[in-house]
């Protein structure tokens, strides 16, 4: 924080600037009688005393850097180098807006156009763009873009009961009043088997499903794309970017669009934002496109430069023919995912991607031989999969939080009341050994506790 305290002498030039003589002054036009009330405001601290009773105030936080954390379900506890927060500290960056002017925001642009590429290599398409404000919105808005390439005449999308809730409750929030129909998330998920989804038809122009779904699960894509391009719809996947390192990309499977959340390169969990949306697609429907693009080009001189390019924005052009009027730019997010790619690498993403796959699968491993739980491991899982609990999944997380210091899973009765009991545990490379010891022994102690 910034400690700024003022002398006589700056109160004395600001009064003089203000064309008073005492601060008093200030509140003549207020009533006398509700003038300075007693606010018993604390007596005033030094910036050393300030900080340390800041410091003491931020350490009560239940935070993931204080407890270890195996809660997961769309936001994850990462490490974030620091050459991350070193690079969108910089004023240029943090400071900057849409960059409209070219000639005076290269820098901005490129490091768009930097991310923009990242993540075409990531998801295996063509195009990026410069980002949505979260993955929920970045599938809503390729919802909307499959009904623009069918030009109006498909009217019908399908969500799979296993994409996100809250991405699926956005969608239908985009859809009211439309009259676009939308089927297939109120099924109820089997945990043994892939999600099932209603026929397919000439009507269907979208099928939205995630990749690893919100069970922690990996469907077979190619398979799925193949049915879904038969009756010529489009399959949009909502795709973990972490586990990208470790899957087949999605463009490589058949996806046509591809979207996502990608807080999990290079920004925190931050209380739950902001986040940033990814979206990809094929060169075909860029047109089509919700967002701004960044492009590369040559100036007069022939010298390499940056550009936003088919700005299909309101803003730009008649509101009739714009793609989408919410195609807000998360910059800095992006920046910060696009750092912390570079800084990785392709080696170090698999690495990262491969961390997270050790880590859960032994602690999956452990949690399977406590005789109370049941773990869902038939089918193939990243970083995050189902335990079946022994009692309320609210009472296990709060005895685990109290007794043992850990923040514990997600409870999936929040959203698939057919699953009570049921708990998404998320181990991420953050995740030490010793940690998933202690969970498995709180979950054990929580059985004989909690459950009796």
């Amino acid at each position: 924080m910034t400690y700024l305290p003022h002398t006589d002498s700056d109160r004395a030039e600001m009064l003089e600037a203000a064309g008073v003589e005492r601060v008093e002054d200030l509140f003549r036009d207020v009533p006398e009688a509700c003038r300075f009330p007693e606010l018993r405001l604390p007596e005033p601290l030094s910036e050393m005393e300030l900080l340390a009773e800041l410091r003491a105030m931020s350490e009560e936080n239940q935070d993931a850097d204080h407890f270890p954390c195996f809660l997961g379900a769309g936001a994850y506890h990462h490490y974030v180098p620091r050459v991350v927060d070193a690079i969108i500290s910089r004023s240029e960056f943090y400071t900057a807006y849409t960059p409209y002017q070219p000639e005076v925001s290269q820098g901005t642009l490129q490091s768009i156009f930097e991310y923009q590429s990242m993540i075409c290599a990531l998801t295996g398409m063509e195009v990026a763009n410069a980002s949505h404000y979260d993955g929920a919105t970045a599938t809503a808005e390729a919802v909307i873009m499959a009904l623009n390439v069918a030009r109006g005449k498909r009217g019908r999308v399908l969500l799979s009961p296993t994409l996100h809730p809250e991405y699926r409750a956005v969608v239908r929030t985009y859809a009211q009043g439309t009259g676009i129909q939308i089927a297939g998330d109120d099924a109820r998920p089997d945990l043994t088997v892939p999600p099932a989804l209603p026929p397919l038809d000439k009507e269907t122009a979208c099928v939205v499903v995630q990749y690893p779904d919100f069970l922690g699960q990996v469907q077979d894509l190619g398979q799925l794309a193949e049915q879904v391009h038969a009756v010529g719809a489009l399959l949009v996947v909502a795709a973990d970017p972490v586990s990208l390192g470790l899957l087949q990309a999605p463009g490589h499977l058949g996806a046509d669009i591809v979207v996502g959340e990608g807080q999990a390169f290079g920004n925190g969990l931050s209380f739950g934002g902001p986040y940033l949306g990814i979206f990809a697609c094929r060169e075909r429907d860029v047109r089509k496109m919700a967002g701004r693009l960044v492009g590369e080009t040559v100036d007069v001189e022939g010298r390499r430069g940056y550009v936003l390019t088919l700005a299909t924005r309101e803003q730009h052009i008649r509101r009739d023919k714009a793609t989408s009027n919410i195609c807000t730019n998360e910059a800095l997010c992006a920046l910060a995912a696009a750092v912390h790619l570079a800084a990785l690498g392709r080696s170090g993403v698999r690495k990262l991607a491969e961390l997270c796959y050790h880590k859960s699968h032994f602690a999956a491993s452990q949690v399977a031989q406590l005789p109370d739980y049941h773990v869902y491991d038939a089918r193939p899982f990243v970083q995050e999969f189902v335990v079946r609990c022994p009692a309320p999944v609210a009472d296990i997380n709060a005895y685990l939080l109290d007794e043992w210091g850990i923040i514990g899973g997600y409870d999936l009765a929040r959203d698939y009341p057919h699953l009570p009991n049921h708990m998404l545990l998320c181990v991420t490379e953050v995740i030490r050994r010793e940690e998933i010891d202690v969970l498995v022994r709180g979950l054990e102690d929580a059985a004989k506790e909690v459950a009796r």
